[in-house]
């Protein structure tokens, strides 16, 4: 039997992060995201005969490039699967996938990747049952949850929650849901443009990011920070107020660094470039009164957050003052996007 489903799922870039977790990927703060558009993981998974007593059979295949190293990683999102899904014993899996982006260039492959697998599983696993899922994205997230946090998130479009958060009674730890609240019509158009810093693995794994929270001095008093600054940025995408927004994000940013710069071992993931391109930010933002912010993940890159309305003047100051500071000028444009689609 020979059976296939492809999928397409982007990327996200959070604006209230998650940081700590506790057993089977559950979040210890809520989170919200912009889902983003163009950077995205496109996955096809072929099932077919198996032909070997090994528990789990499958081949990943990145780029036309067979990847034996992802392995692990992916046998570990079998195992927490395969009871929902027993057909994973049965065939062999190959898992053909390509990003759009630059591989370890910072930006949240396992989001778009896991979710993408994801969704290809749980599409096969319709075809073989004959039974629809009652809600199918919201268990591809809670499957997707379980391979990478933030790829519980890369399902939908738009802005999208993880995470009990008291402000919206459908929010939930084992999957994530698209944002109810009222969004001001600024926030719908929204451009991220990535500037890449640096390329390549970072310094700590986000597992291992997230581990050095079980014993952080400050990790309590942040858990709590962040269902907070959820509720403010709830009125703040309601009202449209874009300076109470670039405020809130860059104190979300910043406030995951802090963590990590004061946890035990302690990581300064920032770059010097990066540094520099905050600043030059901050001091452009000041003089012109463009509407232009920056957010991190746990890396060096930044993610420049602004208006549709003010791309043209955006781009021209990250053509004539940032590109200076990125690996080989590079930077992708980015926006807004609809979520996960099947192709």
């Amino acid at each position: 039997m020979k059976k296939s489903a492809s999928w397409r799922s982007p990327s996200n870039i959070a604006l209230v992060k998650y940081w700590g977790k506790y057993p089977k990927q559950i979040p210890a703060n809520p989170s919200i995201s912009f889902t983003l558009n163009d950077c995205y993981t496109e996955t096809e998974v072929i099932l077919d005969d198996k032909k070997t007593d090994a528990t789990f059979s499958f081949e990943v295949i990145l780029d036309g490039e067979s990847k034996p190293d992802f392995a692990p990683k992916i046998e570990k999102f079998f195992n927490q699967i395969v009871d929902e899904a027993p057909f994973l014993k049965e065939f062999h899996f190959t898992i053909k996938t390509h990003n759009s982006f630059p591989h370890s260039s910072g930006i949240a492959s396992s989001a778009s990747g896991m979710s993408a697998l994801a969704l290809c599983l749980l599409s096969l696993k319709e075809e073989i049952t004959g039974k629809k899922e009652d809600d199918f994205h919201r268990k591809a997230s809670e499957w997707a949850r379980l391979g990478s946090g933030s790829a519980s998130r890369s399902v939908y479009g738009g802005l999208v929650e993880w995470g009990r958060f008291a402000g919206m009674p459908e929010s939930n730890d084992e999957f994530a849901v698209p944002f109810t609240g009222k969004v001001h019509d600024v926030f719908k158009t929204f451009c991220d443009y990535v500037l890449l810093v640096e390329m390549g693995a970072k310094s700590v794994s986000s597992t291992a990011g997230h581990g050095l929270m079980n014993n952080h001095p400050f990790a309590e008093r942040r858990f709590l920070q962040a269902h907070e600054n959820l509720e403010k940025l709830t009125e703040i995408l309601a009202s449209g107020d874009l300076a109470a927004f670039g405020n809130l994000v860059e104190s979300e940013a910043l406030t995951l660094h802090a963590m990590m710069m004061t946890s035990d071992p302690s990581f300064i993931l920032m770059k010097p470039n990066t540094v520099h391109v905050i600043e030059r930010i901050r001091q452009y933002r000041k003089e012109t009164g463009t509407p232009v912010y920056f957010t991190l993940d746990a890396g060096a890159n930044v993610h420049v957050l602004f208006p549709a309305a003010a791309e043209q003047k955006v781009k021209s100051f990250v053509d004539s003052e940032l590109k200076q500071y990125l690996k080989d000028g590079r930077y992708i444009c980015d926006r807004v996007g609809q979520g996960s689609e099947r192709y």
